[in-house]
């Protein structure tokens, strides 16, 4: 029996060690420039939309729209980081329930969750999340419906303007629409992991 142990704990010691040869790293040409004839690229909060409607996200002009969209789908009760709360309240009353501090043990009593972005790119229809900017990331994560503030002068054309604007968060999360998976028998299913329904919304 020890000598089927020790077979075995030696295949994991053989396992776990570095890699003698590395495959070599692709080779790119270093001159490549990303293209600039995307559909929308002239405007890019317009491109930004379009990608963002492509992956089955939505953004809405404001706080009215915002209100009218949340409260058309029954989402009434929900969080709001308490920054923005001044300018979400008063399209927010009648009906709804806002909290400003999320009580992470009732993660189940709230149908959507308002917090801050730190970014998005027009590119991808990407929201740019991190823990600087967030209040609180499990209000960004766990809601059904996830709405995301963006400051309008935060918006990147590509990935590589938005990786280049990374400060030191060592926190940040890449969001692209809802939260989806296709790891069973290959069938697209949206809220599994996080949001089934992402929402951005623009601030000056």
């Amino acid at each position: 029996m020890s000598g089927d142990r020790e077979t075995i704990l030696g295949r994991v010691r053989s396992a776990l060690e570095p890699i003698k040869q590395r495959a070599p790293l692709p080779s790119y040409d270093s001159g490549l420039e990303l293209a600039r004839d995307r559909a929308g690229s002239g405007d890019p909060f317009a491109e930004f939309a379009l990608r963002m409607r492509a992956v089955n996200g939505e953004v809405v002009d404001g706080p009215a729209a915002l209100a009218e969209s949340l409260r058309g789908r029954g989402w009434m009760r929900g969080y709001c980081d308490p920054v923005l709360w001044p300018l979400l309240a008063p399209f927010l009353g009648d009906g709804f329930t806002v909290e400003t501090v999320f009580d992470r043990t009732r993660v189940d009593d709230y149908s959507f969750g308002i917090t801050r972005a730190v970014g998005a790119i027009a590119e991808t229809g990407t929201i740019i999340l991190d823990d600087a900017s967030s209040s609180s990331r499990l209000a960004a994560l766990a809601p059904w419906a996830h709405v995301a503030v963006i400051s309008r002068g935060k918006l990147h054309p590509d990935l590589p303007a938005a990786v280049a604007a990374l400060g030191s968060d060592p926190n940040v999360v890449w969001c692209t629409g809802p939260s989806k998976t296709a790891d069973v028998e290959g069938i697209l299913i949206e809220g599994v992991h996080g949001p089934g329904a992402q929402i951005a919304m623009w601030t000056d």
